[in-house]
């Protein structure tokens, strides 16, 4: 990280790159009090920063270093198999690329191809590392419409863990949805990452899963993106994914 107040770039032009405010505006919030390099407050204009390495936040939020990168998310539709190229001829995950067809992209982590939702995808190895690196602990948000009606206990059951037959699976939190005779509406949040753990978390108290999609992944929501689109992450969801896992 930069200190010497002589190299770097003016922030202020740095913050007008970024598209947070002219230089004018971007001088204005510094008098305001407004924005942060590497944890400490600016006071004092003309400060020059390392756009690069450089930790920048205004009111709190990150401001992301110039992309040199992509970074994108897809929701993944059912069906659709979570690699590039398959050879049994199936649709993948290279078939929903859109504008980014031509890059070389790859999922961060991944989705059984009976399940939909949220998917990341990038060509920033690092970063990719370290959002599927267990020592960051990212949860995962996953809504399943499962068999039947999920009684209260069952439920509590749930929510304090089971054993399957790889080990203990305890999850981070457990919201009841609709629920009728026919089938109910689970929101489950894990930080787990074991093949199939929702499912079988299911199986294992008799109501086997119906449908089920992945809306979260640690602070970042897919929001309304429809099944099979893909759009590139705002700054501010790549901002809070790189303080997630400490980039």
């Amino acid at each position: 990280m930069t200190d010497a107040r002589s190299e770097g770039i003016r922030l202020q032009k740095v913050l007008a790159q970024a598209g947070i405010a002219s230089r004018r505006a971007a001088e204005i919030m510094i008098d305001e009090g407004r924005i942060e390099v590497n944890g400490q407050l600016v006071t004092e204009q003309g400060r020059r920063v390392d756009p690069e390495r450089d930790v920048i936040r205004v009111d709190g939020s990150r401001i992301p270093p110039p992309r040199r990168h992509v970074y994108a998310v897809l929701n993944k539709p059912r069906g659709v198999v979570c690699t590039m190229d398959d050879p049994e001829g199936r649709p993948t995950v290279a078939d929903y690329l859109g504008q980014h067809s031509r890059e070389r992209l790859f999922h961060v982590g991944r989705l059984d191809t009976d399940t939909e939702g949220m998917l990341l995808l990038t060509n920033d190895g690092d970063f990719a590392q370290r959002m599927m690196h267990p020592s960051y602990e990212l949860t995962k948000t996953y809504v399943a419409e499962v068999e039947g009606f999920v009684e209260n206990a069952t439920l509590k059951r749930l929510a304090k863990g089971l054993k399957l037959e790889d080990g203990w699976v305890k999850p981070d939190e457990v919201k009841l949805g609709i629920r009728t005779e026919q089938r109910t509406m689970v929101t489950v949040v894990l930080h787990e990452g074991r093949n199939r753990i929702v499912r079988r978390m299911f199986d294992a108290i008799g109501h086997p899963v119906r449908t089920l999609a992945r809306t979260q992944i640690g602070p970042m929501r897919m929001g309304q993106l429809r099944s099979g689109e893909i759009r590139d992450l705002t700054r501010e969801e790549l901002g809070s994914l790189l303080d997630a896992v400490q980039l």
